[in-house]
Parts: structure tokens; C-alpha cells; sequence
């Protein structure tokens, strides 16, 4: 069901938002670069008052699918209430604001507005249409793809490849799986490449790892997503760059490095699969704990800077560290957490130092 996979699925996307977060606010701290001031920012207030009703849409598309409703239905409702909504609200200004600001309904001024109502639904029509072209078309090359590797065995060869390849080492064989899902993503969109490489992939994951089948798939998705920030195909990374008037290919670069988090909290999820299939409490909250203070202290000693600069020894010693945070021992696990918050508060201190020094 959808909300199980939404609810297994929390934690590990708290956890790459949070990495993301994490670099670019070292990155800020780095080039002394300030926030704006409380003026500045817009008042939620007056943002939710403007545009609330966009919410309903949103809103209505969620529950239908906790409903269990299909995909394609849920769609459907979703924008006949986007239809809806922007109608009611435009009627609800035209008859009510509109007058009081000296615009008076008119016959003529209401013809206008339903017949440029009904041009920007057809041309959202025709757009949702154009974009539909290249999904639908993708859809079906997969569609043959899977029915290829079905029908031919491919999808056994290629498991019994990856099994000679990795040695029986599921590192290896994940390091593989990374490599297949960024060449897939380079000429094939994330969720086409997904599911040709759950094809694939899932059988040797789940039969001859032993990695549950929930966290096969999600393992795959995650990994799949890699192309959108992976150059010379960083799609997401060249549409941030459109937005932000920056250089498609440094954008990539930059996009590449933030997502670091696509590499490591797969991993995680594979050697804590109590993150994923539950387990008792304790041990979740020390897996999270430890699985957040990892992505930390990896973003620090990615860009050598926390509370202050970090000297070359100290990332040298976070790094292993930060695997041992990772690996599936109890033991190894607490070693890796005292290391390194012994190495971040170090940092802290010497930050504070700093700072009593020059004020």
C-alpha cells in the first residue's frame, strides 16, 4: 500500500534532506554569506492567504491515493479539483472582491473571463499532452524491455553475472548496481530506469543476498535517481541551473556532490534493515542517531569546515569512522559514534576559541 511505502520511506528522505541542508549551509558559513532579515522574508501569513487554495489539489491526491485508489484515477480527480478550485476562487473574486475595487460584474467582463478561462484550460491541456508523448513512449520501450528479459532469461543471466563479478560481496554487487543505474539513467528517465533494473537486479539482490525484498526495491529507486544529478546527464541539475541563471555543467558538479546522500543512506538501509522492516525502539533511535551524525560529520569532512575549519587529520579520521557508523556491528557502530563526536566537538570547541579570541 502506498501509505506503508510512504511511512518506511520518512526517515531515509529526513536523512538525505538534512545531508543536502547540511552542505549548503557549511558551504554559506564557508563564504560568509548571511540569511536575509526578518523584514525581508514574506509573512506566512499573508503567502497562505494568497495562494492556499493550490493546497487542495495536493491535498485531495494524497488521501486518494491512501485510499488506495489507482494511480491514473487518483490524477484524474487531482486536476478535475484543480479545475475547480482555481474556478471558485475566480468566481468567489469576481463577484465579491472585484466590486469593491471598482471593477463591477458585467455581462461583457464575465464573457471575457470564461472565454480566457477556457483558452489557458486548453493550452494546459495541450502542454499536459505534449509532455505526455515522451513519458508514454518511455513507458512502452520499458515495457519491452521487461518483457525481453522475461522471456529470454536475461534478467537470470544478468544476476548470475553479477554474482560472479561481486564474488558474493553485496558491497561489491551494490557498487554495480550504482554503476547500472547511473549508464541506465544517462539515456532512459529515473522511474523507466527503475524498473528496468529492479528487473534485473531484484532476484539477486533478494535470492542470493538475502536483502529483504522492500529494500531491494527501494535500494534500486534510490540508486536510479542518481542521473539527475550525476553530469554529463544531470537533468535536475540543468533545470536548477535554467532556474538560477548559473553554468549547466558547475551546477551538475555542485548537484553531484550534494547528493551524496543517494550513495550512502542506500547503504544504510541495506546493513540497518531495521530502519526499514521496524524493530524495537531502542535500537531504531541509536540507528537514526548514528545514521544522522554519519551524514554529518561525512558533509564536514566532505568540504573541511563544521563550526570552523577542520584540519586534513581530523577528516582523515572521520572517514573511517563514518563507515564504521554504517557497518552492521554494535561494536564497530559505537566506536564510529565516539570518534567522531569527539572529532565534531573538537571542532566546536575550537570554534568557540576562535571566536573569544577575536571578540
Amino acid at each position: 500500500p502506498y501509505l506503508e511505502v510512504v511511512k518506511v520511506s520518512i526517515l531515509p528522505a529526513i536523512m538525505y534532506f538534512s545531508t543536502v541542508y547540511l552542505f549548503v549551509h557549511i558551504i554559506a558559513l564557508k563564504k560568509g554569506i548571511k540569511g536575509m532579515s526578518k523584514d525581508e522574508l514574506p509573512q506566512m501569513r499573508d503567502v497562505l492567504e494568497a495562494g492556499w487554495h493550490f493546497l487542495l489539489p495536493l491535498a485531495v491526491l494524497v488521501w486518494l491515493l491512501v485510499q488506495n485508489l489507482s494511480p491514473m484515477r487518483v490524477g484524474y480527480y487531482a486536476i478535475l479539483t484543480m479545475l475547480t478550485v482555481a474556478a471558485l476562487r475566480f468566481f468567489i473574486w469576481m463577484v465579491f472582491v472585484a466590486p469593491k475595487q471598482g471593477q463591477p460584474v458585467t455581462a461583457s467582463a464575465l464573457k471575457l473571463a470564461v472565454r480566457n478561462g477556457a483558452l489557458k484550460v486548453l493550452e494546459g491541456l495541450e502542454l499536459g499532452a505534449r509532455n505526455a508523448v515522451a513519458v508514454s513512449m518511455a513507458c512502452a520501450v520499458a515495457g519491452i524491455i521487461v518483457g525481453v528479459v522475461g522471456l529470454t532469461g536475461l534478467g537470470l543471466k544478468f544476476s548470475a553475472m553479477m554474482m560472479s563479478f561481486s564474488n558474493g560481496h553485496l558491497l561489491l554487487a551494490l557498487v554495480m548496481v550504482l554503476l547500472a543505474s547511473l549508464v541506465l539513467g544517462m539515456g532512459l528517465p529515473v522511474t523507466v530506469s527503475y524498473i528496468v533494473l529492479i528487473t534485473l537486479v531484484g532476484p539477486a539482490l533478494t535470492s542470493e543476498f538475502g536483502v529483504p525484498l522492500l529494500i531491494a526495491h527501494l535500494v534500486v529507486f534510490w540508486y536510479s535517481q542518481d542521473s539527475n544529478v550525476t553530469p554529463p546527464i544531470a537533468l535536475a541539475g540543468f533545470a536548477g541551473a535554467a532556474i538560477a541563471g548559473s553554468k549547466p555543467m558547475d551546477t551538475g558538479f555542485q548537484a553531484w556532490k550534494f547528493a551524496k546522500g543517494l550513495y550512502l543512506i542506500p547503504l544504510f538501509m541495506v546493513y540497518n534493515p531495521e530502519i526499514i522492516m521496524g524493530g524495537p525502539w531502542p535500537l531504531l533511535v541509536w540507528t537514526a542517531l548514528a545514521g544522522f551524525l554519519a551524514l554529518g560529520a561525512f558533509a564536514a569532512a566532505l568540504e573541511g569546515y563544521l563550526f570552523t575549519r577542520m584540519s586534513v587529520p581530523v577528516r582523515l579520521v572521520l572517514l573511517p569512522a563514518i563507515v564504521a557508523a554504517f557497518y552492521p556491528s554494535l561494536v564497530a557502530e559505537v566506536i564510529g559514534v565516539a570518534v567522531m563526536v569527539v572529532a565534531l566537538g573538537g571542532n566546536w570547541l575550537a570554534s568557540r576559541r576562535q571566536a573569544l579570541a577575536t571578540g
